[in-house]
């Protein structure tokens, strides 16, 4: 394998981890975007420098008055320090519940600048730094759905899977850009296990995730060279479990 490098937004914990150690485990160099998990991605770049690979920190904040600049300045600092970077991975993701109701200017602020106006941005700095590479936007299974309760993160996440599929036109084919919709795979820690099997039980798959069902998805959009502007929905077939109501269900 040619020498080749992947930055990874949130890299240092949850979904953004297990990423970066599979990359590097594949051959990659790994830069580590970090906010506020510090101590994690210092442990996370430690685990991978221990298993041969190359890896470095870059703090950003993406909520950050000067984000617009910032994001273009990390992009840079990311290809200074790996000239063949080729792969990025816009993994970090703010979420906070609320219906329309209940939803404030402030939390649409948050919710969109993480989950969609960074990716983009990123992207467009990440286009111009390097001739040729690959975009994988996470984005969630939720997006099959209008589950008004998550108002500002679903519209978000929403914009982020259409995002993904306007950038995938326009900078084809020096970049090919897609996106992962996870289901049921890393549950906040809140979730108790009823509810876990709640949700089991609306998976025609009839089982959860794992973070490797994820780590396959995001090699395969990596490596096929003929994938482009995709959304691949790994969730054991829940997104596509919407039978609606008819008359043969009709329980009266």
């Amino acid at each position: 394998m040619s020498a080749q490098a992947a930055l990874i937004t949130g890299g240092a914990t949850r979904l953004g981890r297990h990423f970066a150690e599979a990359l590097a485990s594949a051959g990659y160099d790994i830069a580590l975007h970090v906010n506020s998990s510090r101590q994690e991605a210092d442990e996370v770049a430690e685990g991978i420098r221990a298993s041969g690979r190359d890896c470095e920190v870059f703090s950003c904040n993406f909520l950050s008055n000067a984000a617009e600049d910032d994001l273009g300045g990390l992009v840079q600092r990311v290809k200074a320090r790996f000239p063949h970077l080729n792969v990025l991975v816009n993994s970090a993701s703010a979420y906070e519940p609320a219906p329309i109701a209940e939803t404030e200017l402030a939390m649409l602020e948050t919710q969109f600048r993480v989950n969609m106006f960074t990716p983009l941005l990123l992207t467009r700095h990440f286009a111009d730094a390097v001739n040729e590479g690959r975009v994988v936007n996470i984005i969630d299974n939720k997006v099959a759905y209008h589950q008004y309760p998550y108002a500002a993160y679903l519209l978000s996440k929403k914009s982020l899977a259409d995002m993904t599929r306007m950038a995938a036109l326009e900078f084809s084919p020096r970049l090919r850009v897609n996106g992962i919709a996870p289901g049921v795979v890393l549950p906040a820690s809140q979730r108790t296990s009823d509810y876990i099997q709640w949700r089991i039980e609306g998976i025609p798959a009839d089982r959860q995730g794992h973070p490797d069902h994820l780590v396959q998805a995001l090699h395969y959009l990596l490596d096929n060279a003929f994938v482009v502007g995709q959304i691949l929905f790994v969730d054991g077939g829940e997104s596509i479990n919407l039978e609606g109501r008819h008359s043969e269900n009709y329980p009266g």
